[in-house]
Order: C-alpha cells, then structure tokens, then sequence
C-alpha cells in the first residue's frame, strides 16, 4: 500500500516506517520535525516527507494514498499543560480535519493512534476492555476521546477508521522519549545508579513496547477491512499490566549496582488502571505481541551503554518538555508550537 505515517520521525514513528517499509509498503512521512534533534542511536533513513503541521493539511496532500496512519500528537503531559487549548487543537481538532481530508481525498483507510490513558483513573482491580467507561484525568487522555468520537462519525463505505488505543508505549527507538516510564526508570538506573520511583510505586499501568505497537499497526493495516472497520481495539498484552514498583525492580535486576528509590513526596498517582487486550487476538490474529517488560529493559540497557547515555541528554534534549522549552526559548517555537 502506499500509505501516509503522521509523526513518522518521532519516538513510534522512528520504528514504525521501517517496519511498514520492510513489509513491502510505500511510505510517505507527513511531520513537522518538532524532535527532528531528539536522535539516540543511528536512526534510519527517512522516508519521503511532508514537512508541514498536520492543523494546515489539504486533501491534496493526501491524493492517491492508500491509507494513513496518525500518530502525531503532543503526547508528553507536561508539554501538553503548556498551552491546553493548543494541544487539543493539535490533537483532536487537527486529527478531525486530517481524517476529513483523507476522506475528501479518497483515502479508504485511517488508523488513529489513540491511548488506553482514556480510561484514567480506573476503580478496582477489573482489566478494562473497550467499552469500559471513560475517566481521563489529563488533556492527552480527553484529546483522544474526543478524537475518536468525532472520527467514527465519518466512516462510510469508502471511508474505514480504526482507533489503537495504546499502552503506555516504552522501547529503544533512534529519536528516543527519556520522560516515559520504563526508558526513564533505566536511565536513571543507567546514569545514577538509582531507580527513581516518582510516585508510591503502587498505580497498574499497561505497557507495550514500540515494535509491538509498530507490529500492530501492520497486522491492522492489512487485516481485512471488515474486521476492522469503526473498530477500537487495545493495543498490548494482558500479561503486560505493571505496577510501577515491579518495573523498578526489574530495572534493579538488570542494571548492575542500581538501588530503587523513591523521590521525597511521592504520592500515588491517580492514573491508575489495567486493561485487557483480548479483543485485538480475536479480530486481528496475526498480531502477536513479542516483548516484555524486562525484554526491553534489557534491550534499553544494552543501548544506553552503547550510545553512552548522558546524564546531560537523559535529564535534557530527550525530554520533551526540556527541548521544548529550549526551541521556545531560542525563538524557533511559538507559544502555539509552531515554528517562526
């Protein structure tokens, strides 16, 4: 297929254009390179590109794909309470207008990288499948529900969105997120000695790992449209659910010499839920999550040794809201995160 990846050279886009592209797609990256500087590792080649902000896009920019994947957004908490009204512009209203232009352009297939952070602040201990109630507590996770809302009210005949509602999404990839849990637990083991728990240790959180979201964007992108069509589907595994105290000792069982700690005041945090990924085996089989946890704490272990991991990068460019805040501060990013 010939397919349009939005965000394409950020954190999951990194990993996803060589996946599609080893699977025989041809890809166009659509991005406006906010992390364009954010590079850990040797990132591969980049793709054809349409370098512009996903709230300017034209159907003309979509005509003749067969497909889009939308995974830009502002999807860092903190770079999203920057300017609330800007992100959901980014990520609802601009997700609405790209999903109107690929229909106007006759694109028949949308997938949206939506968030299992929909459901928030979950109570009890029940795995929450996809028609469990929503309860976001952060502009990220209310983007996306109203993102979806609007979206499915477009499908058609010759229109078919389907909405991945990720897990927390952890992983090596070469423009790498230190300010996620699972990469920021082993960069602080990696670079301090110190597994720094931010919280109590006790919220549930699924995790999946960037190449199994990458897996899943494929294996729905080529499974048969009506399985798949106006469809939300969980996007991980039912054994990956975590509290966050075992993934720090995991980290602690991985990295050499590391000590978990617990940053003074943490409390617990309210974003807290577990979720079941059943339905996504069912209508799409030929995904098969391949990671875990402690899999990939290996993996980001072995590469921040290789790539020599600072503490200058972990604690800088490879957070979010610190690059952010850097591009704004030299002038090149407006209040509005666009470039001047």
């Amino acid at each position: 297929m010939r397919v349009v990846v939005s965000g394409h050279a950020g954190y999951l886009g990194s990993v996803m254009v060589p996946r599609l592209a080893a699977a025989g797609h041809q890809v166009t990256g659509l991005d406006t390179f906010l992390y364009e500087e954010c590079t850990f590792g040797d990132p591969a080649p980049t793709p054809s590109a349409i370098r512009k902000d996903i709230r300017d896009i034209e159907a003309s920019d979509l005509e003749g794909f067969d497909a889009v994947i939308h995974l830009a957004a502002i999807s860092n908490d903190p770079v999203g309470n920057l300017n609330p009204q800007t992100t959901f512009d980014i990520n609802h209203l601009a997700t609405v207008r790209l999903a109107e232009a690929a229909k106007k352009a006759g694109v028949p297939r949308f997938l949206f990288a939506s968030s299992c952070s929909l459901y928030g602040a979950a109570e009890g201990d029940v795995l929450l499948d996809e028609t469990a109630p929503f309860n976001p507590v952060t502009a990220y996770g209310e983007s996306k529900i109203r993102s979806e809302s609007d979206v499915v009210r477009l499908a058609e005949d010759n229109f078919s969105p389907t909405f991945l509602r990720l897990a927390t999404a952890y992983g090596f990839s070469p423009r790498l997120r230190a300010d996620i849990v699972v990469n920021n637990l082993v960069g602080w083991a990696t670079t301090k000695g110190e597994v720094l728990i931010k919280s109590d240790g006790t919220p549930w959180r699924p995790l999946v790992h960037a190449e199994d979201i990458a897996a899943a964007f494929a294996a729905v992108l080529e499974a048969p449209r009506e399985r798949v069509h106006a469809q939300a589907l969980n996007v991980g595994a039912n054994a990956e659910n975590y509290q966050i105290r075992q993934v720090a000792d995991l980290v602690q069982e991985v990295v050499p010499g590391s000590v978990v700690a617990y940053a003074p005041g943490g409390e617990p945090d309210i974003r807290n839920y577990r979720v079941d990924f059943s339905k996504i085996g069912d209508l799409v089989p030929a995904f098969q999550p391949s990671w875990t946890v402690r899999k990939g704490v290996e993996q980001l272990y072995a590469a921040y040794l290789r790539y020599q991991l600072t503490p200058e990068d972990f604690e800088g460019r490879l957070v979010r809201i610190t690059h952010i805040r850097r591009l704004q501060a030299e002038g090149r990013l407006d209040s509005d995160l666009r470039w001047t």
